[in-house]
């Protein structure tokens, strides 16, 4: 998070239905429904739910998320995760423990001579 920049926070009794986009880094401690865009950091606490679409620089899951999901910089599928849909990053980790059911694709290059 740059200096200066708040951090949003969907708190466990709120569920939100729609797209939500942002330049901020944002916690989900409650439900969401539709479509995520930001720019920056995006964490799906234990407690929270999110049947989305994800779009972020970097996201970190802790919770359950359902839908496709695309980093710029890396996913981080926590222990405690339960995740279900496809993973489009450059850096993906996966902790033991963790509940994941989709396909991943890091855009690594190979060379040529192989």
């Amino acid at each position: 998070m740059a200096q200066g920049e708040q951090i949003g926070i969907i708190g466990k009794g709120i569920t939100i239905k729609g797209s939500l986009t942002g330049a901020g880094d944002l916690v989900v401690e409650g439900r969401v429904e539709g479509q995520i865009a930001l720019k920056n950091h995006l964490t799906i606490e234990s407690t929270g739910k999110v049947q989305a679409d994800i779009r972020a620089e970097e996201l970190t899951i802790n919770g359950e998320a359902s839908g496709n999901i695309d980093a710029s910089s890396k996913v981080a599928i926590n222990a405690s995760a339960r995740v279900a849909g496809d993973v489009k990053a450059p850096r993906v980790v996966i902790e033991d423990g963790a509940v994941f059911n989709g396909s991943i694709e890091m855009e690594v290059k190979l060379p040529d001579d192989i």
